[in-house]
């Protein structure tokens, strides 16, 4: 048994460090994105309203993982896994050499076009590659999917100080290039390190497209095609053609989506009754994760902007960059990985199930926004308050991811069918971008004067779900068959 990285196998060391990579371009990124959006064209943004901004960075978000559809199909139908990832790669860091270019409105949509296509191709299928890594029972799984996670946290935490640092002090396109490079560095290593440590197997889909198929897809896609663009031509006749409207069309396609796909994997002949079984569980588990993600991904937009306008950022001896609160994610996480992996190893067979350990994350999630109405209650919405509250809520919300993130990936990869393991490994980012797709209306109602509301409101529907979650644990561990 392959031991050599930290006790795991070999190719997780390639699939860290590509995924380290790209996290560190799309988290620089990120972590600019909203205020070179909003600030005037004189200070070097695009002069977007606040409010617009906020509904792009979160419907951006949502289509980033939402094509993590396609991504998985063209694994396991067309491409293979591991030369899917490599495409996906050279698109996103294209997509960021766009957006490094000084041309206004235009390059930020071709970069939103080229990062969202190239993240749904490489996404889904790293962590569909971690999971081949394993044999069926191998205790290490969720061990190791705890490791990627860190990795994926590492690029995290390093892109907001160095690409926000470049991007808010001196330019934001200088910003953008340095997330470029960093891909670029990725794409780099993968391709060395896939040749050596990762199995044939992911150079082949697994369910390629038959003789028949191929007419098949391309009538769907341009049957699909036409019909977007006959939407898009009605609104435009009635008058309804705008980038509010659009994002709300974005929105329900990001909501709908999982569902068809439920439905598939439900209906399918390929899928067999314990299968089926299993799935049932993980749609379950899928919803609970899309309202933990909408909490934890309005750390770009909500918590962003709370950042720059109600935070004390002159500290006397030190002037904080509003981009470099996006770091304290991937902090927490790298502060927490440790503990947890400690502590799941220690306890063994004895931890928590995954749907108890998803229903602890909800309150964790709850209870973060449940601080934020604290400073805006106590000392009103026009006073810049201490940066500790925000830290102070990223620390909750992060134990709520690591009950959820790693484990709904590692448990993605345990539930999924065998005709559809890229593309079930899609369905984990769907619940990312079904979540974003309904901030990308609801932080509309983050106005002045109303924060403390927002702030409770959406804590109270976190800890909701988790109560109900937590009632049902035994008819999910049911359903999982086997799989905890």
């Amino acid at each position: 048994m392959d031991h050599a990285f930290f006790g795991q196998p070999r190719g997780l060391s390639t699939l860290f460090f590509t995924e380290m990579w790209e996290r560190f371009s799309y988290y620089g990124m990120r972590a600019i994105l909203l205020y070179y959006m909003y600030y005037s064209v004189s200070k070097g943004g695009l002069g977007f309203s606040q409010s617009t901004a906020m509904s792009v960075m979160s419907i951006y978000g949502s289509m980033v993982y939402l094509s993590s559809v396609l991504g998985g199909y063209m694994s396991d139908r067309i491409w293979g896994a591991r030369r899917t990832v490599f495409y996906g790669g050279i698109l996103i860091m294209f997509g960021h050499i766009a957006l490094s270019i000084p041309a206004g409105s235009l390059t930020l949509f071709i970069s939103i076009l080229l990062i969202v296509l190239g993240t749904g191709l490489l996404k889904p299928n790293v962590s569909e590659m971690v999971g081949g890594l394993y044999q069926p029972g191998d205790p290490r799984r969720d061990s190791g999917f705890t490791i990627f996670v860190f990795g994926i946290n590492l690029g995290s935490l390093i892109a907001p100080y160095l690409v926000g640092w470049l991007g808010m002090s001196y330019n934001f396109h200088l910003g953008f290039s340095l997330a470029a490079i960093g891909m670029f560095f990725g794409l780099i290593q993968y391709y060395r390190g896939s040749r050596k440590y990762l199995s044939k197997d992911s150079l082949y889909p697994t369910d390629p497209l038959e003789p028949g198929d191929f007419r098949k897809l391309m009538i769907e896609v341009t049957v699909g095609g036409i019909g977007l663009i006959l939407v898009l031509a009605l609104m435009a006749v009635m008058g309804a053609l705008n980038i509010t409207n659009f994002i709300s069309l974005l929105s329900a396609i990001a909501i709908l989506t999982p569902v068809v796909y439920f439905t598939i994997f439900l209906t399918s002949k390929k899928v067999t009754p314990t299968e089926r079984s299993r799935v049932w569980a993980y749609v379950v588990l899928f919803i609970a994760a899309a309202v933990f993600w909408a909490i934890e991904e309005q750390g770009s937009s909500v918590l962003a902007l709370f950042a720059a306008d109600q935070v004390n950022n002159n500290l006397g001896f030190l002037h904080i960059q509003p981009a470099w609160y996006q770091s304290l994610n991937p902090l927490f996480i790298l502060i927490y990985t440790p503990l947890f992996a400690a502590l799941w190893a220690r306890l063994g067979r004895k931890q928590p199930s995954s749907p108890a350990k998803f229903a602890t994350g909800m309150l964790f999630a709850g209870a973060s926004f449940f601080l934020m109405v604290v400073p805006v209650t106590l000392f009103g919405a026009g006073t810049k308050v201490s940066p500790l509250w925000l830290v102070g809520s990223w620390a909750l919300v992060e134990i709520g991811e690591m009950l959820i993130s790693p484990i709904g990936l590692s448990v993605t990869t345990k539930l999924a069918p065998r005709a559809f393991r890229s593309q079930m490994m899609s369905m984990w980012f769907l619940a990312d971008s079904a979540g974003q797709a309904v901030n990308a209306q609801i932080v509309k109602f983050y106005t002045p004067g109303n924060e403390a509301n927002y702030f409770g409101w959406v804590g109270i529907v976190s800890v909701v779900v988790g109560i109900i979650l937590f009632a049902l644990v035994k008819p999910v561990k049911r359903l999982m068959d086997g799989v905890n």
